[in-house]
């Protein structure tokens, strides 16, 4: 059968062999679909050819960002937070497949090539994309990791001829310097020397070094500061807790805040409560005074206690805070020996540690004017002058006591009469230094009130041997205060006999007493 009829008779064959029906010079069998209107217009159908194309055009990436969608089978949805994670993943899945499709088409075949890996999103809760995450702990090459300088051999050199290279080389010294610097302390910012191939010298290295270990003792020193010292207008934690058991149990109603600083305490105001301590009716208005538990301020108060009999078997100056509680007991005691003694003082309620409470000088949370803020007629001044001298004749001869910082800034003016405060730092003559403390006062309180217009007045000089009894002539303040330090120097003895007050000073008598 010759070819014209095989083909002539293949259209009249019924099922035959394969190829019978792929013969090239066949009709080609055209099949049409039909579809209505609304499903060419459909999303979903628009969804799945681009999705075809993609996956025809980038098979791996639509592959590797294909995974188990969670629906409402297998999850339960029921929750709000549930379905914004489930929406929260899907989107960060596509977003990280189009940066795929992006980057893959950037880079092609290029030899260098780009990565969008800062810029996935990396879901917490999508677990199908953490085999695409790029662990830095799992790779070789840690780039935050310093790289680790080359060594030398044990012979000191490494190379030949003009390319020896030994350990003293200006630039293997120097890239150990930088690498060695990632081991000072995290707060010592250093920056990325590494990436910048950064050479440093041995000098500069070894300032940086002792800059960073300063800079650490520092920052320790601050940080103990600041939780262990009363600081201005404020108290640390071990005071606030003395304060809040004050109040817990019922001494005092409220603390209302701060009325006074100074270089040794910070004074507080509060309002009494209805309680009773130790005998002692609580006033309605006190004052708190919070001695500062640092030395920084007054670093020479120790003058004042270590020669005092008081508190010499017990002064230590290698413990500040022991020294900052005898400083407040001191106070305490030197006022209640005023208040004995009818002298216009605060009083004392009670003393906790270095919180002492006494009672408020004013009214009305306003404290009472020291006497260089007051202005005061001619009269009062010299009320005030002859109240005042008969005060330090008062604290002398009944109190055995010397102010030893009386001025205008440590008398308060109030109820038409001075009030004498800031007692921490008195002494009793018998102190080494007792009587130029006491010429030191008289010094202060004579300037201010010449300059204030009391005729009155005496000098310091005068009015010293008016306080203390002894007759001092000495023309000059020269050979005053020459013969007022040999007067101590033959009193050093009662400093060592404890108890001991029998003063050698030659007088004639008691001092007088002035008045008006």
């Amino acid at each position: 059968m010759d070819s014209v009829g095989v083909a002539a008779a293949a259209p009249d064959a019924g099922p035959g062999p394969a190829w019978q029906s792929k013969c090239p010079w066949g009709a080609p069998s055209t099949t049409s679909i039909s579809c209505s209107l609304a499903d060419v217009m459909s999303e979903q159908l628009a969804k799945e050819l681009q999705l075809e194309e993609e996956n025809a055009a980038f098979p791996e990436a639509v592959a590797a960002a294909e995974g188990p969608f969670i629906t409402g089978e297998n999850i339960d949805t029921s929750s709000d937070l549930m379905l914004a994670q489930m929406l929260q993943m899907e989107f960060d899945r596509e977003y990280d497949a189009q940066l795929r499709r992006e980057e893959k088409k950037i880079n092609g075949d290029s030899k260098v090539s780009i990565s969008f890996e800062n810029y996935r999103k990396v879901h917490p809760y999508d677990s199908d994309s953490s085999e695409d995450e790029v662990d830095w702990q799992d790779t070789r090459h840690d780039p935050y990791r310093a790289d680790k300088p080359t060594t030398t051999p044990r012979r000191g050199f490494i190379g030949k001829g003009k390319d020896i290279t030994t350990k003293h080389d200006e630039v293997v010294c120097g890239r150990k310097n930088t690498a060695r610097m990632e081991n000072f302390a995290p707060e010592f910012q250093v920056g990325d020397g590494i990436g910048m191939d950064l050479k440093l010298s041995n000098q500069v290295f070894n300032a940086l070094k002792q800059h960073a270990y300063s800079e650490e003792r520092r920052s320790a020193r601050l940080h103990e500061k600041k939780e262990h010292s009363t600081a201005e207008k404020a108290v640390d934690p071990k005071t606030r807790l003395l304060l809040y058991k004050m109040v817990n149990s019922g001494m005092l109603e409220t603390i209302t805040g701060c009325i006074s600083t100074g270089k040794e305490s910070v004074v507080f105001h509060a309002y009494g409560g209805n309680s009773a301590t130790e005998d002692k009716v609580i006033p309605p208005e006190c004052a708190i005074k919070v001695f500062k538990t640092t030395l920084n301020e007054f670093k020479n108060r120790d003058k004042y206690i270590k020669d005092d009999y008081r508190f010499k078997d017990r002064f230590s100056k290698l413990n500040p805070r022991k020294i900052i509680r005898m400083w407040a007991e001191k106070e305490m005691h030197n006022l209640t020996r005023m208040q004995n003694a009818g002298i216009p003082c605060p009083q004392v309620v009670i003393l906790k540690k270095h919180v002492l409470v006494m009672s408020f000088i004013g009214q009305d949370q306003v404290p009472a004017p020291k006497l260089k803020d007051v202005t005061l007629s001619s009269e009062d001044m010299k009320k005030a002058y002859y109240q005042i001298l008969n005060m330090m004749q008062q604290l002398y001869r009944e109190c055995n006591l010397v102010h030893a910082d009386l001025s205008e800034y440590n008398m308060l003016w109030h109820d038409g009469k001075v009030w004498l405060i800031d007692v921490s730092q008195s002494v009793e003559p018998t102190h080494p230094h007792g009587l130029e403390f006491l010429f030191r006062d008289c010094r202060n309180v004579s300037q201010f009130f010449q300059k204030g217009g009391v005729a009155e007045a005496l000098n310091e000089r005068e009015l010293f041997n008016a306080v203390s009894g002894l007759k001092i002539t000495a023309d000059n303040e020269v050979d005053f205060q020459a013969e007022i330090e040999a007067l101590e120097k033959m009193n050093e003895d009662h400093v060592q006999n404890h108890g001991k007050k029998l003063s050698t000073f030659s007088s004639d008598g008691d001092p007088p007493i002035y008045d008006e």
